[in-house]
């Protein structure tokens, strides 16, 4: 009789077909608290489908096929005709499309529409995080078209479409569009102002043809890019301007995709080095020379995306690890309730919590739109942006350790979140970009740096780490000598005290009082599992966990 070597005991099942929403406390709770009694239940409905599908077997296997199989440049056809196009596996679009059907571009029309699209890109981006590119590049070109009343009106119903239709052909023919954004250059990176992109006026009014290139150009397949370029040489300034793939006559525009990049991680999307010949067709957005004025409202939406896509990695991250070790045995008992693993499973989900409640606060602040709010987000966007997504990374690496050698294996999914894990804090504007423009703020825009102050004061008095984190944080503000080289510094404390406040006022009182006493006050190591083990730490966990039903 054969030995049975091969029986499978001691291992968890797998994390699927659950509700991705409703398995997070945290998340359906701030969407309580910012949507209106009156859209409630309708905006729960449709979070909790989109959680469902996010949760489910066929959604998991969408998004490691789309990553196993990355897209693929093809620049010429069999002919020798060039055609510059990306092919994507079929999950990608199935993963696309499902997104663009549930409203993942549209938070610009509809009551509550941040928060709504928000708490949806954070559930969703979950089963796979690549093809968030394209989604966050299309929501966010919206505002930056409005400074051309004209162009918004052609293109914001097509980009706010829930029809996801792929392929190259006149926008007019087609009843949903994706945009994508090109402005960094191999010469400048993020110092957009060395762009050497050159555009020349046509006859028409507001029409020009482009000469040069850029280093990053994001999402290379969708049907118009914003891009910066100069409009009279090199000193001329820099104008924001609309770059369709396909002309209005059904001809392809000259957009030569040189090659695709070879990312870390983000493996599912495509990024791509573009050229543009001197007969690249392009029609100006906004006044010329005001630039870089008209494309920030688009960057600013992006870097929301980067506070929410690096908060449902964490979450994702933190969720797995929690499950593993609710089901894994050691030395008699899960290893969800040896001390010290709780320790270390509660300090993740307090990270996790706090970037996600901190993520809805700001697409809250957009939904508001009043000049209180705008001003803001002038400070809390940059903060957010770069301290969440610094986070980003030993979160996804300790919830990998979490499931030791099982976590380093691919089959468990853990190594692509840690290879996605540093993407947001290197988009849009990486570390020392975010810390600046929290100075530039506070320098130029006193309003900011006042709308801050009276949104952390809502929660003075609840906490005493809290209080005297504020005043740290007031004492640093008050110092402005040397302060460049204390901006990452600020952007930290700020981050922690606008996140602490947000716990302080709306998380059970275990979470708060942990944050508070390891985030805000002295009572925490170098790494995860330093917690003082007198809080209530499984209180904690048993929230944060992801429950399967059945």
């Amino acid at each position: 009789m054969a030995a049975t070597t091969h029986t499978v005991t001691n291992q968890p099942p797998p994390l699927v077909g659950y509700d991705v929403f409703a398995a997070d406390a945290a998340l359906a709770e701030g969407v309580g608290r910012h949507v209106p009694p009156a859209l409630l239940e309708e905006v729960r409905g449709e979070l909790g489908e989109l959680g469902r599908a996010a949760g489910s077997a066929h959604a998991q296997r969408w998004g490691a096929l789309a990553n196993e199989q990355p897209p693929v440049l093809r620049t010429h056809d069999r002919y020798g005709h060039r055609v510059d196009e990306v092919e994507f596996h079929p999950a990608w679009h199935r993963l696309l499309g499902h997104a663009v059907s549930a409203g993942l571009t549209d938070a610009w029309s509809r009551p509550a529409g941040h928060v709504r699209r928000t708490a949806g890109f954070l559930v969703w981006t979950q089963a796979e995080a690549g093809h968030g590119c394209p989604l966050s590049m299309t929501h966010a070109a919206v505002p930056a078209l409005r400074a051309d009343p004209a162009l918004a009106a052609e293109w914001e119903p097509l980009l706010t479409s829930r029809v996801y239709e792929p392929g190259l052909r006149p926008v007019a023919e087609k009843p949903g569009a994706l945009a994508g954004m090109a402005m960094t250059e191999k010469q400048g990176g993020s110092d957009v102002r060395a762009t050497t992109t050159v555009a020349e006026p046509l006859s028409s009014d507001g029409e020009y043809v482009l000469t040069g290139h850029k280093w990053f150009c994001s999402a290379p397949m969708s049907d118009a890019f914003l891009v910066l370029a100069r409009t009279s040489g090199d000193e001329g300034e820099l104008s924001c301007f609309l770059l369709p793939r396909v002309l209005p006559d059904g001809s392809r525009n000259s957009f030569r995709i040189q090659r695709l990049k070879d990312k870390l991680g983000n493996r599912s999307n495509a990024s791509a080095e573009v050229e543009f010949d001197g007969t690249t067709w392009a029609r100006r957005v906004g006044e010329e020379g005001r630039g870089v004025a008209t494309i920030i409202e688009m960057v600013a939406a992006t870097r929301l995306d980067c506070v929410t896509g690096a908060a449902a990695v964490m979450r994702q991250a933190v969720a797995q690890a929690l499950h593993h070790t609710a089901y894994r045995q050691a030395f008699g008992r899960p290893l969800a309730d040896q001390p010290l693993m709780r320790n270390v499973l509660a300090d993740l989900a307090l990270e996790s919590e706090a970037a996600t409640a901190l993520a809805l606060r700001l697409a809250a602040a957009y939904d508001a739109d009043s000049e209180q709010e705008r001003a803001f987000l002038r400070m809390a966007v940059p903060a957010a942006k770069y301290w969440v997504t610094k986070r980003c990374t030993p979160v996804a690496a300790e919830a990998l350790e979490c499931l030791g050698g099982n976590g380093y294996v691919e089959e468990s999914g853990m190594p692509r979140l840690l290879r996605e894990s540093p993407l947001n804090s290197v988009w849009e504007g990486s570390g020392n970009i975010q810390a600046l423009d929290v100075l530039r703020a506070l320098r130029r825009e006193p309003a900011a740096l006042h709308a801050f102050l009276t949104e952390i004061g809502t929660a003075r008095g609840a906490d005493h780490r809290l209080d005297a984190a504020i005043k740290e944080m007031l004492t640093e503000l008050a110092d402005l000598e040397g302060i460049e080289a204390r901006a990452r510094r600020l952007a930290e404390r700020m981050a922690l005290v606008l996140q602490g406040s947000l716990l302080v006022r709306y998380a059970p009182p275990e979470v708060a009082d942990a944050f508070c006493a390891s985030r805000l006050g002295t009572d925490h190591g170098a790494s995860f599992g330093t917690l003082p083990p007198t809080l209530g730490l499984r209180a904690i966990v048993e929230r944060a966990r992801p429950v399967v039903d059945g």
